[in-house]
């Protein structure tokens, strides 16, 4: 009966939240921001307007099919979370904006899940083919390591490595959409960067909120097999290279006023992910991983509003 009802909530148009809640849309529209960062801090200059267009597009489509892809695979995992009422952390997450796992809760058949994922995926390949064929391949490798990192819940904490190099796709990919050579020293600095804030500001602070959860369920995850000292220490030690690495990104780059935006970006880094980093280290409590995880999710959109201003000015 809780499910109708819950289901009853969601009917016509606003139906359609649902699907927004199963790729995490508004988690998804924050992280489009490090594909745009990428690209433009490398480009140094903004690109043709149909370039712009089709990469929002493209973007958009492959965010909202991996977020979805999550969802997909784990979905008999998921399912049973919620038949012990799984899910109870998510008020104060990003991610449970909406519903967290609506497939899982009996709001989206699989079908209606898996059609959904397909279709957004075949936009955002045939945008990734217009614009390089190159990006066509980051992109299905993308989708692979998701579901590596999906199928790797119960078998290893260290996909969370897998996680780092997930995130990163959507950057390089949008590197090669506006240049097809660039430079190596930049895309491995850049892919650095983002690997290592994905794994201290997203992947381990989001599995410190399930921690409890996922040792009922026998997970395995970082918090879980190191315990929470080892986590706070990994989680510090990353997000300062994540941190340092950035500035070398910067250096890389073809962007002007470089000293300019190393300090700002800087000063944004220390207040969305250095502080909330140090203060979980301190109290280790899951409020506060929470709080990381959330405010770590609005750096990309910070460094992308750097690389705007700079090449506005």
């Amino acid at each position: 009966m809780a499910e109708t009802s819950m289901d009853s909530h969601f009917t016509g148009l606003s139906r359609l939240k649902l699907y927004f809640a199963l790729s995490r849309t508004p988690h998804g529209l924050l992280d489009m921001c490090t594909p745009a960062f990428g690209a433009l801090l490398w480009l140094g200059q903004f690109p043709p307007v149909y370039v712009i267009l089709l990469g929002l597009i493209t973007t958009f489509a492959g965010y909202t099919a991996v977020y979805a892809l999550n969802d997909v695979i784990d979905y008999e995992a998921d399912k049973e979370k919620a038949t012990i009422g799984g899910f109870s952390n998510s008020q104060s997450d990003l991610d449970g904006l909406i519903v967290r796992h609506p497939m899982a809760q009996g709001l989206l058949s699989f079908k209606q899940g898996l059609i959904w994922t397909l279709v957004w995926g075949s936009v955002a390949l045939i945008g990734a083919y217009i614009l390089n064929p190159v990006c066509v391949l980051i992109f299905l490798a993308g989708c692979s390591l998701e579901a590596v990192y999906c199928m790797l819940w119960r078998v290893s904490p260290f996909r969370t490595i897998v996680s780092g190099a997930v995130k990163t796709s959507g950057a390089i990919a949008a590197v090669f959409a506006v240049d097809p050579d660039p430079s190596w020293s930049y895309v491995a600095f850049l892919f650095l960067t983002l690997f290592f804030w994905e794994i201290g500001g997203q992947n381990i602070p989001n599995d410190w909120v399930d921690l409890n959860e996922d040792k009922r369920f026998k997970a395995q995850t970082i918090p879980v097999c190191f315990g929470l000292q080892v986590s706070r220490l990994i989680v510090l030690v990353t997000i300062a290279l994540s941190l340092c690495l950035n500035v070398l990104v910067f250096y890389y780059s073809r962007v002007d006023y470089v000293v300019f935006c190393v300090i700002i970006s800087m000063v944004m880094g220390g207040y969305l992910l250095l502080l909330p980093a140090l203060k979980l280290f301190r109290t280790m409590q899951v409020s506060d991983a929470m709080a990381l995880f959330n405010k770590a999710s609005y750096y990309p959109p910070a460094l992308f509003m750097i690389v705007l201003v700079a090449l506005m000015i």
